[in-house]
């Protein structure tokens, strides 16, 4: 059995999600995790300041995103500072 691209939401972003994490097909980009994460969640995922990391490594272009079978993505929030 393949197995698909694990995203993981972080803080208040799984929150909004409802789970810490979800199973969708791979390959996975920019567009088709856009298609993965509707209303708010996807709202979420296109702001400026939410973060995208592939297996740990931040990325600096989120429209550079490509995920194979077996990686993690990772949605990290923008952190509100105090």
């Amino acid at each position: 059995m393949s197995r698909g691209v694990r995203i993981v939401f972080l803080g208040k972003l799984a929150d909004l999600a409802g789970e810490e994490a979800r199973e969708v097909d791979a390959p996975l980009d920019w567009q088709g995790l856009l298609d993965a994460l509707p209303g708010p969640l996807g709202e979420a995922a296109r702001g400026e300041r939410t973060r995208i990391a592939v297996n740990g490594a931040l990325l600096a272009d989120k429209a550079a995103l490509q995920a194979g079978e077996g990686d993690e993505v990772a949605l990290l929030p923008p952190v509100s500072g105090g």
